[in-house]
């Protein structure tokens, strides 16, 4: 039996999604040239295959998009769903060490390597 790459074996994915913060009286909330703070928020999804994984990501990431009153003055205030970002598959089941993702890099410098390194 072959295994497609795009299913997780153990129904796990890895999904992130970006949140963008608005103060909600501002009128350039939808200025594309305008900067904001955005947040990338990584979650796991038990699912049967991307297209749930994606699913689930989106109705959790639209519960975290409830205004509020924010800050010392109490400002109207709410994070704004911009979109998924990235599903992918776990491969391992869940366990202390189990890879559940991986980056190959370009190459470059062993001093340039080195300074990535937080510890």
């Amino acid at each position: 039996m072959t295994t497609s790459k795009d299913v997780a074996p153990h129904g796990w994915y890895m999904a992130s999604y970006l949140l963008r913060f608005v103060e909600l009286t501002d009128k350039d909330n939808v200025d594309p040239e305008k900067r904001f703070s955005t947040w990338e928020n990584t979650i796991l999804v038990k699912a049967n295959d991307l297209n749930e994984a994606r699913e689930k990501a989106v109705k959790i990431a639209n519960g975290e998009t409830k205004p509020y009153k924010g800050g010392v003055k109490g400002v109207d205030v709410q994070w704004v769903f911009e979109g998924i970002t990235d599903v992918l598959p776990i491969y391992e089941e869940l366990a202390d060490g189990a890879e559940i993702m991986w980056v190959k890099h370009a190459p470059r410098k062993l001093k340039s390597i080195r300074k990535t390194i937080v510890s």
